[in-house]
């Protein structure tokens, strides 16, 4: 990371690196880019798109665990993928609508959100479906939270390395490219091993 990303501008230099401030932004879209290109958006990337029918039988099995609201929907199926699949609203809200229509669900207002819970019909098809592995426990999906972690993580660290690059006195500065070059080393070593 020692100088090789380019870019113009005026900024306070990082140290060993030869980094200024702007440059460093450069850096940061530059890591970014190469990131999405790898690892997403698409198939078995960050972005990985499901089907309309997959988050109807993701919300029919979060329901039969227990009443949920929409966004506690939302927020449970990415965290059961691993952050790999995170449904929108325009998904998830027309399926409730959609499966309170079909009478497999119901929706009471509880404060200011509906809840919603499985009707008898609901937790029968729920249960009919219980055989299958649910949507968020895919082969595809699990690959693709697995090649979603790298780059996250990545982003992070560069968010880090971000932030200190433009707030850090110098001494600061040149204590992270210390622990940023020990870290290159230690990924290449775990490419290393067997």
């Amino acid at each position: 990371m020692n100088g090789s990303f380019s870019g113009g501008g005026q900024g306070r230099p990082m140290g060993a690196g030869g980094w200024a401030g702007p440059n460093l932004w450069d850096a940061l879209d530059q890591l970014r880019e190469g990131f999405e290109q790898r690892f997403g958006p698409g198939p078995g990337g960050f972005g990985t798109r499901m089907g309309r029918g997959d988050v109807r039988a993701a919300v029919l099995a979060l329901l039969a665990e227990q009443p949920m609201h929409g966004y506690q929907i939302i927020r449970e199926i990415e965290e059961r993928s691993a952050g790999a699949w995170k449904p929108s609203p325009g998904s998830v809200y027309p399926t409730l609508q959609l499966l309170a229509d079909e009478g497999l669900i119901s929706a009471e207002e509880s404060g200011d959100k509906k809840v919603y819970s499985l009707t008898e019909s609901g937790r029968a098809e729920a249960d009919a479906a219980g055989d299958q592995s649910a949507p968020w426990a895919s082969a595809g999906l699990k690959d693709a939270a697995r090649g979603a972690a790298l780059p996250k993580a990545g982003m992070r660290l560069a968010q880090a390395a971000s932030t200190i690059g433009r707030t850090g006195t110098p001494d600061q500065i040149q204590a992270a490219v210390d622990v940023l070059d020990e870290a290159r080393r230690k990924l290449y070593s775990i490419l290393a091993q067997d």
